[in-house]
């Protein structure tokens, strides 16, 4: 487990074993939201218009694991 619950897309997808490009796609269907599970990283090594992207990775886990015990279609979800 990292010391740090926020993560970058990167190591988060490693660690919830799931792709980047289904992180992305969480966020943009709004099953991630924005502030809770995910922020832009606080870096001004990164320009306004790309910034990187990091996630909370025990509240993500919380979210996959609610959406898992309500057999929701991971499926559909998945980019």
């Amino acid at each position: 487990m990292p010391t740090t619950q926020w993560l970058l897309e990167e190591d988060a997808s490693r660690h919830l074993g799931v792709s980047q490009k289904t992180l992305q796609h969480w966020r943009e269907i709004g099953f991630l939201k924005p502030g809770t599970h995910w922020k832009s990283a606080p870096s001004m090594n990164y320009l306004p218009w790309n910034p990187k992207v990091i996630y909370h990775l025990r509240w993500c886990k919380e979210i996959i694991e609610y959406w898992r015990k309500r057999d929701a279609p991971f499926s559909d979800l998945v980019a």
